[in-house]
């Protein structure tokens, strides 16, 4: 077991005010597991030792997935990461309390996912768990940071603001490139209009009208506050970009779709205020369908200062490291 934690970088599970949570402490835990959210009291045997928290910043193409919530069949990006959690820490998935801040649905791309999960020993440096980790996941899914975390950080319920960003390919013929990140408009559209469509979203609104019905029976509050959305053109590849306090199942989807009718023009602008007003889903489905989902891309998760502080006598937080080589190995000519 020595060598096992030398080689990624463990020290002892108990150092000075090193723990993230109290041994005696018997607050829940909170994991999201493959339903929905479930409050889980840690076991006698966990509550035992000290916890030590730790967050991940992922990136991955979500095309091959089936969206980020835990299943087995078809893979999701939260299983595939906490398969290879478990390899490497040797502790069961119920153990890790492995939470991500957004559940991207099937086909979503991210930039910026955040998640944490939940040690009962700590690193004295992240940088050789970061490069196994990344080493055991495919390729088309990347842990970018790693770093510790505070007792009071919560991946998902210490959320400040969210930022998705929504591409369109606008152009008669299709960039072969853009194909899997960018929704395909032949039709050209009114940038100008779907701008001024775009700021009627911005405020705090009931969002019932652009929410689908989702798979559990969880009642979420439908008001949401949408901080900006900006249109913005790079030749024919148009982003939506768009923060908010949190989105409901399809959102963004929905509002994207939307915009695109108002920018064909087929459709007025001041058609938004009165879809909101309805608080009616079946009322936008009149107009616009959900917007495919690989356009849609999780940009940014945004957090208070006090959840991103470092607690005291953590590992540096690890970014990746180069390779290097200590001398040329290839003659000068």
């Amino acid at each position: 077991m020595g060598s096992v934690a030398a080689a990624l970088g463990l020290s002892s599970p108990v150092f000075t005010n090193g723990h993230l949570s109290s041994p005696n402490n018997s607050t829940s835990l909170f994991v999201e597991d493959a339903n929905d959210l479930a409050m889980v009291k840690p076991s006698s045997t966990a509550a035992c030792l000290p916890n030590y928290k730790w967050r991940l910043l992922i990136a991955y193409d979500g095309t091959r997935y089936a969206g980020w919530q835990f299943q087995v069949s078809p893979p999701t990006i939260q299983c595939i990461v906490e398969k290879a959690l478990v390899q490497i820490t040797k502790l069961e998935r119920e153990h890790l309390y492995f939470v991500g801040a957004s559940r991207t649905d099937t086909g979503v791309h991210a930039w910026g996912q955040v998640a944490h999960f939940i040690t009962p020993f700590n690193y004295d440096s992240l940088e050789t768990i970061h490069a196994a980790l990344n080493g055991l996941l495919p390729s088309d899914i990347r842990v970018r940071e790693i770093s510790a975390a505070t007792p009071e950080f919560h991946a998902r319920f210490s959320v400040k603001s969210k930022v998705y960003c929504y591409k369109i390919y606008n152009d008669s013929i299709m960039d072969p490139f853009q194909r899997h990140y960018a929704y395909h408009s032949a039709y050209k559209l009114n940038t100008t209009a779907m701008r001024e469509a775009a700021k009627l979203f911005i405020g705090k609104h009931d969002f019932s009208a652009f929410v689908n019905a989702s798979r559990n029976d969880r009642v979420r509050d439908p008001v949401k506050t949408i901080f900006r959305f900006d249109v913005s053109e790079m030749g024919p590849l148009l982003q939506l970009e768009v923060e908010g306090s949190g989105f409901l199942y399809r959102q963004v989807r929905n509002m994207v779709a939307l915009l695109i009718q108002i920018g064909k023009e087929a459709i007025p602008t001041d058609i938004v205020p009165k879809i909101l007003a309805t608080r009616d889903r079946r009322e936008l489905a009149k107009y616009a369908l959900s917007a495919p989902p690989h356009g849609l891309c999780l940009v940014s998760v945004k957090y208070n200062e006090e959840h991103l502080r470092l607690p005291s006598e953590c590992p540096a937080s690890s970014f990746g490291r180069y390779h290097t080589i200590s001398k040329c190995k290839l003659p000068f000519y």
